[in-house]
């Protein structure tokens, strides 16, 4: 179920992988991703068991749009799902999610008090659009001033091929992401580019994504290799109580 868990003061955080589930055929097995063809309720018996492992009084994940919108826990009503694609938390107990299949997800940790902490997905466009830096001030700005942060698997640079232009476009506000596929065609790869813009922000980076490739690996959903019926696999953060 997890292909990382642990406890940076008072934050929990955990990045999963696809097995431990109930989902079969190309969902299989732990697919969180509620909108790629899975049943409904087999996807719904996946969210409660990595609740129930990890122990969390209730689990919010949003709906994911390639935006730079950050929300925060506090502000949802029980069983709402807010469009962002950034969720953070300043209560303890209540986990954030962030569901991926080839974008870059993102941890947040915060060190000092008051405690926070945060999941974001950041794709292409994300990237260009700030979501990591939108999440950071938004912690910053409730007084959490010390943070790290974890990076998990992505698409990597050699594999995430795109049109010069689009790729020209990115690298045009995030240089670092630059990238050429291991076939000599442009590229991007998103979680290079995404450690640029944490360290740019005085944040330490664990990067767990650094030698994975979520293309390469089947370890890990993709929707470049899968197409639409690629699941989603996922992070969270809690903070302890």
């Amino acid at each position: 179920m997890f292909l990382q868990r642990e406890t940076i003061g008072r934050v929990e955080l955990a990045f999963t992988d696809r097995e431990g589930g109930f989902s079969d055929g190309p969902w299989g097995s732990l697919n969180l991703g509620t909108s790629n063809g899975d049943a409904p309720e087999t996807v719904e018996r996946n969210l409660a068991a990595l609740a129930d492992e990890l122990g969390v009084d209730r689990l919010v994940r949003m709906t994911q749009v390639h935006a730079a919108d950050v929300a925060w826990a506090g502000d949802i009503g029980e069983g709402e799902i807010p469009v962002a694609d950034a969720l953070l938390t300043d209560q303890p107990g209540v986990g954030v999610l962030v569901r991926v299949a080839d974008c870059t997800p993102v941890v947040l940790v915060g060190l000092d008090e008051p405690v926070a902490a945060g999941v974001v997905h950041c794709g292409r466009e994300g990237l260009v659009k700030g979501v990591v830096p939108a999440a950071v001030a938004a912690i910053r700005e409730r007084g959490t001033e010390s943070l790290e942060a974890w990076v998990g698997p992505r698409a990597c640079g050699r594999c995430y091929e795109l049109p010069e232009a689009m790729a020209d476009a990115v690298a045009a506000v995030v240089p670092q992401a630059r990238s050429t596929t291991s076939w000599g065609t442009p590229a991007i790869d998103v979680g290079a580019g995404v450690v640029a813009q944490l360290r740019a922000l005085g944040i330490p980076v664990t990067d767990l994504g650094e030698h994975e490739c979520t293309i390469e690996d089947e370890r890990f959903f993709s929707y470049r290799r899968q197409g639409q019926d690629s699941g989603r696999f996922g992070a969270v953060a809690m903070i302890t109580p």
